[in-house]
């Protein structure tokens, strides 16, 4: 059989029933293929960074490996935006790309350049992949596919990229004969049964002296599929928990013992909480300085440190503390073990703790109750909080970058059942529309798809309006119109007066009249002007079956409320509560 129709049909054996594409002479054989090969279809983008975009969503939701194709030279490194993602959030892809033949291929010549397009994108990709390698044998089809995929999934999971020349495309092959590759040949990279154990016991004997721990629910436990044996140890163990952004949906905010998330934009009382405890054990989270703040040393600086990830790397980092225990395991396998050793455990009454935390996510909220009297346009918080109580669940809320992410981070109260990410690690401009696309091939048939964006990062994407329209794809995305830059405003007022030089109307960035736009696409489009019609509108957005985008306008001026400046301790976010009152709250915390 020709290689292309063997590659769609492996694809295809695999349960992906979409790959996210742009079409290209280079790429023209393959995407042929797909004609001869039933219960799996592509998707055409406007863009091939939108297309990487999107299977890395599908990846995330689907149960299966997401991929993305593109033609070679331009095509290929349209990509690299989007593998980035995949990389640094651990999301497995795979990632396809045409090559020019061989016979016109540089080599060692030390030409630039020698067949039309001809980009060596492997070496480009290889710092951000778990695997990436031309085909150059169509004998070894099967075995680079196997190979990239069993890459893509073991230990800390990332995405993968396989090149594949045009003549290598149009080979006959017999697939009876092709070689695969043993994935169980490959050594684990983790700790041995033994030394998971012996941890497990050791944190056991940490927690049952504890009287202020903490729990930190990390992205990795997602990505183990181990939400259930986290379920298991919270009820087990009964202390309180926060989350990361990338562990963020791991806990339901309504959750008895959920004291908030925590970090330079977290929650008073998840920083409070973290700051105050006696013992943290972070299960799935690298504690980056987004996390602990840029002074790691001021981190929960009374507390016994438990980290455990899947990477040894991030154990091995030292910015700035020592974990006093580490261990390098999977979550789930090190969930399990630590299930198993509290198994009869006699742990102290923490009541008093728990209330604590309690009693401050119940002082501190995000949305205020002044942000409600807000006129001539909508507070994002407010905004947050009501599109947060309207949507049920399940549902997949997926917010894009800077301002629009951290007010979603911030104020929306997550119900069991809902699932919640964006390219945290990345966080590109434009993440959240291709992503959508891709959640809704990926689950949209099970839950409705809601994104969220703001103006100038939609505009990073808006060609994908087209792919909406072609498809008919429902997806709901809310912008957030600020008419400027607001994380960079605010930046900017910290650091240059408030000279706002390309980021607002008066200094070079606009945005462009969404509405007009959005309407040449023939496609829905709402606008929210303030609270009066607020909860009237997200509703009338929700209830359509078809895709609809909601201008939603928020003031020029909008601040991003907390967040940490440089220098301080994460229990100090601004604007910085009273010093005495701030002493105070943490002195009696570390009381109990």
């Amino acid at each position: 059989m020709k290689l292309s129709d063997y590659l769609i049909q492996y694809l295809a054996d695999k349960k992906v029933t979409h790959v996210f594409l742009i079409t290209g002479g280079a790429i023209a054989h393959v995407v042929d293929s797909f004609r001869n090969v039933k219960g799996i279809q592509y998707v055409c983008h406007q863009h091939e960074q939108a297309a990487a975009m999107a299977a890395e969503a599908y990846s995330r939701l689907s149960g299966t490996v997401g991929v993305a194709m593109a033609t070679s030279g331009p095509g290929a490194t349209n990509l690299i935006t989007g593998i980035c993602c995949a990389w640094f959030d651990s999301i497995p892809a795979l990632y396809i790309t045409g090559q020019v033949n061989l016979n016109e291929q540089k080599g060692k010549s030390g030409a630039r350049q020698v067949g039309f397009q001809e980009t060596d994108i492997v070496s480009m990709v290889r710092p951000i992949t778990k695997y990436a390698a031309m085909v150059t044998k169509p004998e070894d089809i099967r075995y680079e596919l196997d190979k990239a995929l069993a890459a893509a999934y073991a230990g800390r999971p990332g995405p993968a990229l396989l090149d594949i020349p045009m003549n290598i495309q149009r080979a006959e092959i017999n697939p009876k004969k092709l070689r695969g590759f043993d994935a169980k040949r490959e050594p684990k990279k983790t700790d041995t049964d033994a030394r998971r154990k012996s941890a497990a016991a050791k944190i056991t004997h940490l927690m049952r002296q504890a009287r202020r721990p903490i729990l930190i629910a990390g992205g990795g436990i997602g990505l183990a599929g181990a939400r259930e044996e986290f379920k298991k140890f919270l009820e087990a163990c009964k202390f309180p928990v926060v989350t990361s952004w990338s562990g963020f949906d791991t806990v339901a905010w309504n959750y008895p013992r959920h004291a908030g998330q925590f970090g330079v934009y977290g929650s008073r009382a998840g920083n409070f909480a973290v700051q105050t405890a006696d013992l943290i054990i972070s299960i799935g989270s690298r504690l980056d300085t987004r996390q602990t703040g840029g002074r790691p040393d001021t981190f929960a600086p009374n507390a016994k440190k438990v980290m455990i990830d899947i990477d040894r790397s991030e154990l091995k980092k030292r910015r700035g503390y020592t974990p006093d225990i580490e261990l390098c395991a999977d979550a789930k396998e090190a969930l399990v073990e630590m299930n198993k050793a509290l198994r009869g455990a006699q742990l102290p009454s923490i009541a008093a703790w728990v209330e604590k935390t309690q009693e401050w996510k119940r002082s501190y909220a995000a949305t205020l109750p002044e942000y409600y009297k807000q006129k001539g346009s909508v507070n994002s918080y407010v905004f947050v909080k009501t599109l947060s109580d309207l949507l049920p669940a399940p549902a997949v809320i997926i917010p894009d970058d800077g301002g629009n992410l951290t007010w979603t981070m911030q104020a929306f109260e997550l119900k069991e059942g809902q699932r919640l990410f964006s390219a945290f690690g990345n966080s590109p401009m434009g993440y959240s529309f291709p992503a959508s696309i891709g959640a809704w091939y990926a689950a949209g048939s099970r839950m409705p798809i809601v994104g969220i964006i703001g103006d100038g990062s939609f505009q990073m994407n808006i060609q994908e309006l087209q792919t909406v329209f072609y498809n008919k794809i429902p997806i709901k995305l809310f912008i957030l119109n600020n008419h400027s830059y607001g994380i960079i405003k605010q930046f900017q007022d910290t650091l240059f007066e408030g000279r706002y030089e390309a980021a607002s109307p008066e200094k070079g960035y606009a945005p462009p009249d969404f509405v007009k736009v959005i309407g040449a696409y023939g496609l829905k489009v709402i606008t929210i002007k303030n609270h009066a019609d607020l909860t009237q509108k997200i509703k009338e957005v929700l209830k359509e079956k078809g895709p609809v985008f909601c201008n939603v306008e928020i003031a020029s001026g909008q601040k991003l409320i907390p967040k940490l400046e440089f220098g301080n301790s994460i229990e100090n976010l601004s604007p910085e509560l009273d010093s005495a009152a701030l002493a105070a709250i943490m002195r009696e915390a570390r009381k109990i």
